[in-house]
C-alpha cells in the first residue's frame, strides 16, 4: 500500500509525501516548516519518518525550506547537479543543503531509494533544470509532473504507464490573457518553458492514459489565472469529449493550494 498527501501546491509553495508501510519520501518542500509541521501534526504524520526529499527544479515554491528542513532532520535530498546548483544560487533558501546531505539523480536513470524505485524524466521549465518522477512502490506507482510549459514524447510515455498521477493544470488562458499580469509575464506563462493550461493537461490525460490510470490530480493552479472548480471542469469536459468519464473511468480530483489534500491510498 502506498499513501500520498499533497501539503501544498501552488505558486505559495509545493510539499507532497509519499509513505509506504516502513518509509516515507517528500517531494518538493516549498512551504514553511512550521506550517508544515503543524499539518503534519494534524495528519498523524511525523516528520522524523520522512528519509528521502527529491526536488523538482529551483524555484522557490518547490524549494524555500529545503535546507531547513534536510540539515534539521538530517534527510538527503536527490535532484540532478543543475537543480543542485540552482538551489545554491537561490536567494530565496536561507539555509543551504548541507554537503553531506547532497544526493544526485539523473534524468532517465532508474535507483532505488529506500522502498521507493525513482525515475526522473525531463520536464520543460525556465528553471536552472526540472523534472517529473515515476515512483513505484507498495505495489502501485505514481507519475508527478509539474510546471512544464508542454508535454513531450518522453513524458507521454510515463503518461501511459501511471496509475496515479499528479498533472499541472497552472491557469486558464483566457484569463491569463485578460488579466492584470504584465505582457511579459503572460508570455513567460504561456510559453513552451513556462506552464500547462487546463486544456492541455486534460488532452495529455485523454490522448495517454492507459486502462491502468485510476486517479489524476490536478496540481499548482494559480490563485490569480485559475479556479478549482474551473480547473475540473474544463478538465472533465475535455476527457468526455474523448469518451472519458471521470467518476467512472478515473477519479479526478485538484490539490489544494495552501491547505493539505488526502491522505489517499493508492492502489
Amino acid at each position: 500500500m502506498l499513501k500520498f498527501i499533497s501539503f501544498g501546491s501552488g505558486s505559495s509553495g509545493n510539499c507532497y509525501v509519499l509513505a509506504t508501510s516502513s518509509d516515507m519520501l517528500m517531494i518538493d518542500i516549498g512551504v514553511g516548516v512550521r506550517g508544515l509541521k503543524k499539518a503534519c501534526r494534524d495528519y498523524g504524520v511525523s516528520l522524523s519518518s520522512v528519509h528521502h526529499i527529491l526536488i523538482t527544479h529551483d524555484h522557490a515554491d518547490h524549494i524555500k525550506s529545503v535546507g531547513s528542513f534536510s540539515n534539521d532532520y538530517q534527510v538527503p535530498v536527490y535532484a540532478t547537479r543543475e537543480v543542485h546548483e540552482g538551489i545554491n544560487r537561490n536567494y530565496c533558501v536561507a539555509k543551504k543543503i548541507d554537503a553531506e546531505l547532497v544526493r544526485l539523480v539523473e534524468k532517465g536513470r532508474t535507483e532505488q531509494i529506500g522502498d521507493f524505485l525513482v525515475t526522473p524524466f525531463a520536464v520543460p521549465h525556465d528553471s536552472a533544470d526540472n523534472v517529473g518522477y515515476f515512483i513505484e512502490a507498495g505495489g502501485t506507482n505514481i507519475c508527478l509532473i509539474t510546471d512544464a510549459g508542454l508535454v513531450t514524447d518522453e513524458m507521454k510515455q510515463y503518461i501511459q504507464r501511471a496509475r496515479n498521477l499528479i498533472i499541472e493544470a497552472n491557469h486558464d488562458v483566457e484569463m491569463v490573457m485578460n488579466g492584470p499580469y504584465p505582457q511579459f509575464l503572460k508570455e513567460r506563462i504561456l510559453s513552451g518553458t513556462g506552464h500547462l493550461c487546463n486544456k492541455d493537461s486534460a488532452i495529455a490525460v485523454a490522448e495517454n492514459m492507459s486502462e491502468e490510470l485510476q486517479r489524476v490530480w490536478l496540481c499548482h493552479l494559480s490563485e490569480e489565472n485559475n479556479h478549482p472548480e474551473l480547473a475540473r471542469k474544463t478538465v472533465e469536459s475535455v476527457l468526455r469529449s474523448y469518451g472519458i468519464i471521470p467518476g467512472t473511468d478515473l477519479l479526478l480530483e485538484v490539490l489544494k493550494r495552501t491547505t493539505p489534500t488526502g491522505p489517499y491510498e493508492l492502489k
